[in-house]
């Protein structure tokens, strides 16, 4: 029997894995194919990749800071820079923003290094039973002391709704969703790290050639709908891939003049929870009675250190218990 089962290896998840590995015998589940929820970073002809989720770090945090400065003293992360344009009403300056050296799925990497984690394994049932939770993943039962849950809200309430007390059920959580539209072109690179638009459309288009993790002499665009739009499609745009897909890269380039005429590849991706706007009244959630935790970004704030800001007080939780 192992001490703490995690579920989830996104930011909160890999974050309170490796808190907890320093005491306990731990085992992390993901229904994913790798590790860094919505951090991760998708593959194009091998060598290319697209961070189709979290686009950067830029730390407000004091705590979270420290911790990225000292990833990137250790060569897990860089500095993004160029040319970033920000047009939208709400800019403000911003300080560096940080990204993986290879992805911006190398914190969560990183911090799971050395823990047993088991990927493509949805959980489809957990059960608290003599003191202890038995877990179904793939028709097989895992038996574990403790069960931490880092999934988006939405996730969590069907699966573990009768061990989570009425704070926590009544919350009001509204989970933005986003759609992503990869895009690669046959042209050069344009000096243009990133856009951030004021645009019904749109809200964001990075220059995955800007990171300087590849050389190649096509030219690959990651384009995020604005939170409006996303909402309007996120439950249909699956029936009408290539319509969605078509649409936000002829807006994007309509926004931005480009001239490309070479559409090599294009791609679309819905994250049906991206983000949670307004933070809730605690940082995290541990029963003490159930041994269950839950951490996730969705407490605190719509930003990656809301999910590592989470992860540490519900480890500060399960120390005082």
């Amino acid at each position: 029997m192992i001490d703490f089962c995690i579920l989830g290896s996104g930011i909160a998840g890999s974050t309170i894995s490796n808190l907890l590995s320093k005491r306990y015998k731990i085992r992390v589940f993901d229904k994913a194919k790798g590790a860094g929820g919505r951090a991760s970073n998708r593959r194009y002809k091998n060598k290319l990749s697209f961070d189709h989720g979290l686009q950067y770090i830029s730390p407000e945090n004091e705590k979270y800071n420290k911790f990225i400065i000292e990833l990137k003293k250790r060569g897990i992360l860089k500095i993004w820079d160029g040319n970033h344009l920000d047009f939208s009403l709400n800019h403000r300056k911003e300080k560096l923003k940080y990204i993986g050296k290879k992805a911006n799925n190398d914190i969560s990497k990183y911090l799971l290094k050395g823990i047993k984690i088991n990927f493509s394994s949805p959980i489809s049932k957990i059960k608290f039973e003599n003191n202890c939770w038995n877990i179904n993943i793939l028709n097989k039962n895992i038996y574990s002391r403790n069960i931490i849950l880092s999934c988006p809200f939405p996730q969590i309430i069907p699966l573990a709704n009768k061990y989570l007390n009425n704070k926590i059920k009544k919350m009001n959580i509204k989970m933005t969703p986003n759609i992503t539209v990869l895009a690669v072109f046959k042209n050069s690179n344009i000096p243009i790290s990133s856009f951030k638009f004021n645009n019904k459309i749109l809200a964001w288009a990075s220059n995955e050639n800007s990171k300087k993790r590849f050389k190649t002499n096509l030219n690959l665009w990651t384009i995020q709908a604005s939170s409006e739009y996303s909402k309007r499609i996120i439950n249909n745009y699956k029936d009408k891939k290539e319509y969605f897909s078509s649409y936000i890269i002829k807006e994007f380039l309509k926004i931005t003049g480009f001239e490309y005429k070479h559409l090599i590849f294009k791609s679309i991706h819905g994250w049906k929870y991206s983000y949670n706007q307004k933070s809730t009244s605690i940082k995290s959630y541990w029963n003490k009675k159930y041994h269950l935790g839950v951490c996730g970004d969705w407490f605190v704030g719509p930003k990656a250190e809301s999910a590592w800001i989470s992860a540490h007080d519900l480890f500060k939780k399960i120390k005082k218990r």
